[in-house]
């Protein structure tokens, strides 16, 4: 009786303890902590990239309404050019591992792989509007979240916490806000013709994606973002080049060029560049996740212009949706996500922080570095006189001790024969 009255009070005791430890945190908690400098700038890289997506959204709905231009592998075409022209020339003019002839007799089969799967990736979303509604489009193009989850548990070892798991639903809400306000707007275009395969596509589309987004931040994070961009550059070229010759000849042919529209296929390509230069540089940042989630926002943004430029109407839950969004992603990136460190990261780690100019601490830049953990180097000469000065030391001990044994011995002869007389 006694052992169970003792070990009631203990249990009452743990549970009082874990709700004032719950307390205590909840009362510790500083927004300042979470709200970081990082964070802020993370966001906005993040919301850059969307604003990026919504000039690629706009400049294509502008080709599709106005001239009737349905060319998506052209589009795709002239921005794999720009990549290929700058970052791939940028690895002709390396030395050593990071020339473009040592990176493609190790590993040119994965980046042939990896562009056509970007490629098909850009392609397949794009076909999915000929066939399905945009809220279709909108809600199953979210499937690349789980995805990029689920790839990022299984290849880059993160493992995510509740807290990330509650700000992805929270984004999520946000997106279902959104296109509930475009029903109540009645602004659902597409054509329906053949929902099951434009879905399907939307669905093919998001995987695509996330196998991509993943990959390039394994190869950012572990290799080098000049690398991929130029491999890509490479090899969607040509991918796009051979597409585009197959399937869309007779619309390039048929085009009828004039400022207008090349102005628009600039503003496309441009967009598209960008987005592809700096997208490494936000998931070097945070993750491949966490950009995605920002880029939830582009759709948003794309209304907000099509209300000037289209004549949308405009519904105050849009406003609510970016608003939801927005704190989710902030939710997602106030908690970091550890990573289980593999061989292939360690290793390759230090060169690509190196090559690309940035440390393990995203936040940290080179004067930031200290004394301690910077590596000194030694010249040959200082170590020379080192060891001739230790040298030194060790022999004028051995003769201070040779000496004082020296005087010791002479004592003791000189005690004994005063004790023999």
């Amino acid at each position: 009786m006694a052992s169970k009255q003792s070990e009631e009070p203990c249990g009452d005791m743990s549970s009082e303890h874990q709700r004032g430890g719950f307390l205590v945190r909840f009362r510790e908690f500083k927004p300042k902590e979470v709200l970081t400098r990082q964070l802020a700038k993370t966001l906005a890289m993040g919301q850059g990239l969307a604003g990026l997506i919504c000039g690629t959204a706009v400049t294509s709905q502008y080709l599709a309404t106005e001239f009737h231009l349905n060319t998506p592998m052209l589009q795709s075409f002239l921005n794999y050019m720009l990549l290929c022209i700058t970052y791939t020339i940028m690895l002709f003019c390396r030395r050593g591992d990071g020339n473009i002839l040592q990176i493609l007799k190790r590993r040119w089969w994965k980046y042939l792989l990896l562009a056509l799967v970007d490629v098909e990736a850009n392609y397949t979303v794009v076909k999915a509007y000929q066939y399905t509604t945009l809220t279709s489009v909108q809600l199953l193009d979210c499937f690349v979240i789980p995805v990029l989850m689920v790839l990022s548990w299984w290849i880059l070892k993160t493992r995510y916490r509740l807290i990330h798991y509650v700000a992805v639903s929270i984004c999520l809400l946000g997106v279902g806000a959104m296109v509930g306000a475009d029903l109540l707007a009645r602004r659902d275009q597409g054509s329906p013709s053949n929902i099951l395969l434009g879905d399907g596509l939307v669905l093919l589309s998001a995987a695509l994606y996330g196998v991509s987004n993943v990959s390039q931040e394994y190869t950012v994070k572990n290799l080098s973002r000049v690398e991929f961009l130029g491999m890509i550059g490479l090899f969607g070229s040509i991918i796009s080049t051979v597409q585009m010759v197959i399937l869309e000849r007779n619309e390039v042919s048929a085009i009828v060029w004039s400022w207008q529209v090349g102005l628009l296929f600039s503003a496309y390509a441009f967009c598209m560049y960008a987005l592809y230069s700096f997208m490494p540089i936000v998931m070097k940042l945070s993750s491949a996740t966490s950009v995605n989630l920002s880029l939830l926002t582009a759709d948003l943004f794309s209304l907000f212009l099509g209300i000037f430029l289209f004549q949308y109407s405009f519904s105050g839950l849009y406003l609510v949706s970016l608003v939801v969004i927005l704190v989710g992603f902030i939710t997602f990136n106030a908690v970091p996500t550890p990573t289980i460190p593999t061989a292939t990261s360690i290793s390759s780690s230090s060169s690509s922080n190196c090559e690309e100019g940035f440390y393990e601490n995203p936040g940290a830049t080179e004067n930031d570095v200290t004394s301690e953990d910077a590596p000194v180097e030694i010249p040959i000469e200082v170590e020379e006189e080192d060891e001739e000065q230790q040298a030194d030391k060790t022999t004028r001990r051995a003769s201070d001790l040779s000496r004082r044994l020296g005087e010791e011995t002479d004592e003791d002869r000189i005690v004994e024969c005063s004790t023999q007389m």
